[in-house]
């Protein structure tokens, strides 16, 4: 259970999400995870948006910069964003939210039906 509940930190820490070149201008650029060990840049992908690391503190476990997430997501009637998020270096897929407010953007995955679930804030890096 400890493992899985690393694996979904390593996961909320990519949390840049997607949602297709329509929903970019909200998610695109650059961000810094709240906790000050990462740094990400959300662009398109393909059909997809993905969130890249591009930098990691030492010493954060097993992320590294490069590592990318995948998401398919859709703007909600409340203007979030809901969808899920593919993480490649792990072969996981989970649900994803994402709320954007002009420089701050929280970003919630959840696995194993929605019991297990973490929530990242980022701010924008201009």
């Amino acid at each position: 259970m400890r493992n899985l509940g690393l694996r979904i930190g390593a996961v909320a820490a990519l949390l840049s999400l997607s949602a297709g070149p329509l929903l970019a201008a909200d998610l695109d650029g650059k961000w810094a995870r709240g906790d000050g060990n990462a740094k990400v840049e959300i662009a398109p992908c393909g059909a997809q948006i993905c969130a890249t690391n591009t930098w990691i503190k030492p010493g954060s476990g097993s992320e590294k910069a490069g590592d990318k997430l995948v998401m398919t997501i859709d703007r909600t009637a409340d203007g979030s964003y809901s969808g899920t998020a593919f993480d490649p270096q792990r072969n996981m897929t989970f649900k994803i939210t994402v709320v954007v407010a002009e420089k701050k953007m929280t970003t919630k995955g959840c696995v194993a039906g929605g019991i297990l679930c973490r929530a990242v804030n980022w701010s924008r890096i201009d």
